[in-house]
Parts: structure tokens; sequence; C-alpha cells
């Protein structure tokens, strides 16, 4: 077994809080060190006399019992020392000693990442505003950061996929316990074109008291944090303010003033937060630093209207390009969800998104099924990232 036992070793012993870890390691080094440390060497330490006690426990069975699950469930263990652990999560007071990661681990100091979080009984309008948002800020070049919760949550991570832009979801137990069972599929889209970060091991639940504790993770990773709805009493606004404490700027969307959900992004603007209506008015904050990867567009914008009393003269009718015929009848090698993408098109050329709501497709399927008919020649993308049909379609 790789040194890797000695970080899971010292990470499943639960008598051990993680900031009596990190000052084990700061003293001793390693995990290694800390395991074959004698008594009198870690009580210079200072940690607890519960500690001591547990670190008197040598058995390697857990670390071998996660080892096998994240092999079997393709997870990485991304420890503190390793050079590609963010040096923004890693500069906060209570940095996670180790980070299970499921899917592409970006370089989160390199990036514009923006947390945004939410009530999970958010009203429709917190899930409109939260979606909304995000996509903008993806188009835009943000990475979106949330907690793959109900509510607020899911609607950034699903704003941020369906602009084809990349998000980071943490979450408060183990990788194979998705919860809510309701974000499966979101869950699925996320780890294929994002990543998905855990401190807890496979096997554990999500409870309770695990979603504050993970919450500093998603503000740590961050250079700010947008609250949609809360009321007063939310884990949206535990995470606001371990991200003011760990010196992260501070969002509000705000919301109807009689509204319970509203109640906390009300505190938060008296606070001093920074109201925001339009994804610019949170990247803006960051547009200088990050030059090349922030774009400031509008996103989708409206046709312009002409004026009544100038009609536009008839344009002169241009012949129309002969597009060669696919007939679905004959053609074995399409699956359904390419077949139903070609469908759609024939409405009209698309972007990723409107096809997605047409076809109520996962994003990462409609993605990959996208790729490949480009690929075939079957359609073909034109600017602002619509998709055209490239082919006639016969029945």
């Amino acid at each position: 077994m790789s040194k890797l036992k000695y970080w899971l070793w010292l990470t499943h012993l639960p008598q051990v809080s993680n900031q009596e870890r990190l000052t084990l390691l700061d003293h001793l080094g390693t995990p290694e060190a800390v395991y074959y440390a004698e008594e009198a060497e870690v009580a210079l330490t200072g940690v607890s006399r519960r500690c001591m006690e547990a670190l008197k426990e040598k058995s390697f069975d857990a670390a071998e019992i996660t080892l096998e699950a994240c092999y079997r469930l393709g997870l990485r263990i991304l420890t503190i020392r390793d050079t590609e652990y963010p040096d923004r999560l890693r500069n906060i007071y209570d940095p996670p000693v180790l980070l299970y990661v499921r899917g592409r681990l970006p370089l989160f100091d390199e990036e514009a990442a923006i947390a945004m979080v939410g009530t999970r009984k958010c009203t429709p309008y917190g899930v409109a505003s939260a979606e909304k948002l995000s996509y903008a800020m993806a188009k835009q070049g943000a990475l979106i950061v949330s907690g793959l919760a109900e509510g607020v949550d899911a609607a950034a991570h699903r704003g941020a996929l369906r602009a084809g832009g990349f998000t980071a979801a943490v979450i408060g137990g183990g990788h194979d316990v998705v919860y809510p069972a309701c974000n499966r599929y979101l869950y699925e889209d996320i780890a294929a074109s994002g990543v998905i970060l855990s401190e807890y091991p496979p096997g554990t639940e999500h409870l309770g008291r695990h979603f504050p504790v993970r919450n500093r993770i998603i503000s740590g990773l961050s250079l700010g944090v947008v609250v949609v709805e809360a009321p007063l009493r939310s884990g949206a606004l535990i995470t606001a303010h371990a991200a003011a404490e760990q010196g992260r700027d501070v969002f509000a969307v705000p919301g109807p003033i009689d509204a319970p959900t509203s109640a906390g992004t009300i505190q938060l603007l008296r606070e001093g937060a920074s109201p925001v209506a339009e994804g610019w008015d949170v990247l803006s904050q960051y547009a200088a630093q990050y030059p090349h990867k922030l774009t400031a567009y509008l996103v989708d914008p409206p046709e312009p209207l002409r004026p009544l009393e100038q009609p536009a003269p008839p344009a002169a009718e241009e012949p129309k390009e002969e597009l060669p015929v696919l007939d679905l009848t004959k053609e074995q090698g399409l699956t359904d969800d390419q077949i139903h993408i070609l469908q759609a098109l024939t409405e009209g050329t698309m972007q990723v998104d409107e096809l997605i709501e047409m076809t109520q497709i996962p994003a990462r399927r409609a993605l990959s099924a996208l790729t490949l008919l480009e690929l075939e020649g079957y359609v073909r993308q034109e600017s602002g990232k619509r998709f055209a049909m490239a082919v006639r379609l016969r029945d």
C-alpha cells in the first residue's frame, strides 16, 4: 500500500479534529511521522489527551477499505501537500487535510471561481435567479462553485452546465451516497464535465452537521460568494460569514422585502454585501485581475427592433443551399439522443441550453451527441455557439 495509507489512517480517526491533524502535520512533518511518533513527541505538539489516545490505534483496515472504494469509484485522493491542492484553499484557517476528487480538477488559483449558494426551500424566483446568474457568469468566463444541494445549489450548477461552463460541487458526504437522490443525474453531469469534491470518504452519509463544515470549502475555493435566497437561519448565511472571515467578497441578490427567503439576503446587504442584478455585477470586481478569463458582453442579447415608420426594404431572396438528405428510416448508426437533437434543430438554429430545454436530454449526453453529430457532418456550429442542421431529414 502506498504512503496514502498514512493520510487515510490519520483522517479516519474520528476523535482527531481537522485542526489537530493540521497541528500534528505542522510539528511532525508527515502522516507517516505522526504514525510512528512517540507519545512524548506527540505531547509536545499541544494536541488534546483525547487525540493522543486516538493516535494509539494503528490499524490500516479502514484505510484499505477506502483505497479499494476509491479505485472502484474512480476517485482521486488529493492531500494538502500535493502541488495541485489550491493555495486559495490551503490558506484559509481550517483547510481540509485531504479531499476525494471525481472529475477534472481545475487550477482553482488561476480561475475566477464564484460560489453561489442559497436555501434548499427556495422560491421559483430564487431558482430562476440562480440559474440565470450562473449561466451569465459561466458564459463570461467564471467557474461556478456550489454544494449540489436541492434548490439554489442545483440551479447554479444547471446554469453553468447549460452555458457550457465549468462547475465544481462540494458535497457533505461520500461520493457513492448521492444526496439528495433527485440530483443523481446532475451529479453525473458535473462529474463528466466538471469536478466534485468531498473531504468525507466513500460510504459517509450526508449528515446535517457536515454541511456547515463543507461550506468553508465552497467559500475557500472562491473569490466571492453570491447568496441568492436565504432565511435568517440558513446554511447559506454560514457560507457567507465564512467567506467574510476568509477575506472573500460577499454578494446578495435582492428579493421581495416581505418574503422569508429574503430575510437573510436583506441582512447581508445591511452588513455591506454588494447587490447583484446581473452576472457582470459580480465579475466586474475581478475583470482586471483575470483579463484573460473574463469577458463582459450581453448574454443572448435580444434582436433590435426596426422603427415602424421606416420599414426595411424587402431583402432579395438568395438561393437556398441544397442540403444533403438524411433518411432516418435507413440510418442505423444514430442514437436516440442524436435523433431527438436533429429533430429539434429542424425548428431552427439553437444554442446548447436551448436544445437541452427542448429535448430534456441531460447536459452531458446532449454535449456528447452534438459533438458526434458535428464530426459526422450532420450539424454545424455557427457564430454565437449556435448549432444548425447540415442535412435535411427524411423520416
